[in-house]
């Protein structure tokens, strides 16, 4: 079993990430010895598939509702929340309560805002069912939902009580969304470990194939990774920032597309694209380097077309984004493998210019 600690403003919590995880959820939540009950939230799709093995490893005793959500980008908002709050409170938890997510990142944001909200605050334990939420939803404490106006505009910092990534539960997903992942695995490379990056350079077919020893060894990574940058700076004041490589774009591509045309993996492929040109076009990174980028993001595979993008829309949108300062978008850029540049802001007429050129630089980097 891989144990990695982590220190948050609600004290140390435990990310345990190794195959057969699931099986300790019963011996993670013995240990909350005054709980008054275990709520679980999922979503249909993952409760079908994992849903008796969960029951089984928290015990009957202990688990008194489990609530099914939409887990679909769409239906991550203020509504959801709402409506889950109302069952809790229907359902009788109370301030000892435990709630357990078990789902990709949109079942873990949501669920986990509810819990920072619910009676301002109770018990939260994640157990993440997807590549990206192992790799990163599930780790560090950000919660929250989407409004129409941008992602994750209203929520929380609010860090779990423990974290179980059984790897093996990645087994039942679907290749879109394991290749989905596979973009914020590159992230990590990208910003924080220029060792890591080479693995994946020298590995990416291995890991398309879902090979398990590859697999463990960089989610493991990532998740250190993540680790060491959230302990430093809990609340994204700083050092946080370079976690959102790739992501100011690929929100604003989430969010100008309604949340329908790409799973949120894919936006961040497409944004380290245009944080990659950005970063090539204003010198802050080399040629060679930036072309390394692209051709590992091509190596996953192609991702859903562009489209048309309205360009006022989207300057709108960006200037909405939470890492805007007084009305100036900063942006996250490569420096070199293992480095970037946090806050930089950028001339309007070069992101404009980027963006209109991104799909055809896309397909060279895959040529």
């Amino acid at each position: 079993m891989a144990t990695i600690r982590i220190r948050s403003s609600r004290g140390v919590y435990k990310v345990q990430c190794s195959r057969g995880e699931l099986a300790r959820v019963g011996s993670v939540l013995a240990r909350m010895a005054d709980a008054s009950g275990t709520f679980v939230i999922s979503s249909p799709n993952i409760w079908r598939h994992w849903g008796r093995k969960v029951s089984k490893s928290i015990g009957g005793p202990r688990a008194k509702n489990t609530f099914l959500i939409d887990d679909s980008e769409g239906a991550k908002n203020l509504e959801t929340v709402e409506l889950l709050c109302r069952a809790l409170s229907h359902a009788g938890a109370d301030r000892r309560a435990v709630i357990v997510a078990v789902g990709g990142g949109v079942v873990g944001d949501v669920a986990g805002f509810a819990a920072a909200s619910y009676l301002r605050g109770v018990r939260l334990v994640q157990i993440p069912t997807t590549l990206v939420a192992q790799v990163d939803s599930s780790v560090g404490g950000k919660t929250g939902v989407n409004l129409p106006e941008g992602k994750n505009l209203v929520g929380a910092f609010y860090p779990p009580d423990a974290v179980i990534a059984d790897m093996d539960m990645l087994g039942t997903l679907p290749h879109r969304e394991y290749r989905s992942g596979l973009y914020e695995v590159i992230k990590y490379g990208a910003i924080a470990d220029a060792g890591l990056f080479g693995y994946l350079e020298r590995n990416m077919l291995g890991l398309l194939r879902r090979d398990a020893a590859a697999l463990e060894h960089v989610i493991y990574r990532c998740i250190r990774i993540k680790a060491h940058i959230v302990e430093r700076d809990e609340r994204e004041s700083g050092l946080r920032e370079t976690l959102n490589f790739g992501h100011t774009f690929g929100h604003a591509l989430e969010a100008i597309t309604e949340y329908r045309r790409f799973l949120h993996g894919e936006a961040i492929g497409w944004g380290t694209f245009a944080a990659t040109m950005l970063g090539a076009a204003t010198g802050c990174i080399g040629d060679a380097d930036a072309a390394r980028i692209m051709r590992l993001v091509a190596s996953v595979g192609p991702l859903p077309s562009m489209g048309k993008i309205e360009a006022t829309r989207l300057r709108r949108i960006l200037a909405g984004d939470k890492k805007t300062r007084i009305g100036e978008v900063r942006w996250v850029l490569p420096r070199a493998i293992g480095k970037v540049q946090r806050g930089a802001v950028l001339p309007w007429k070069l992101i404009a210019r980027t963006i209109s050129e991104l799909p055809e630089l896309a397909s060279k980097a895959r040529d």
